[in-house]
């Protein structure tokens, strides 16, 4: 699982792009392997996928989006993968505010 917390602001608003990245690997060529990605933005989900993992290497799932933030309040991203006969090799929170 990967958290990102951004305190908040007291006396303005924000803007956020946020990307979610997870990488796996299926290095044993598995048919049957998949990976799951799943987004939560202050505690309600935002994002969810499942896919079969490419055989015989790396592969990926992305989400990007963006988010607003109203003066006072904090912005909390969780992201929790899960692979089944793949390995996870890296899950990544990150936050560009304009």
């Amino acid at each position: 699982m990967a958290v990102l917390a951004i305190p908040p602001h007291a006396q303005r608003e924000r803007s956020f792009e946020i990307f979610c990245r997870l990488e796996v690997a299926n290095k044993g060529s598995h048919a049957d392997a998949t990976h799951s990605l799943r987004v939560l933005v202050n505690g309600a989900l935002e994002w969810s996928r499942s896919v079969p993992t490419l055989a015989g290497g790396n592969d990926s799932l992305d989400l990007r989006l963006r988010r607003t933030v109203p003066a006072g309040q904090a912005l909390r991203v969780t992201a929790s993968a899960e692979t089944k006969r793949s390995t996870r090799l890296l899950l990544t929170i990150t936050a560009e505010e304009d």
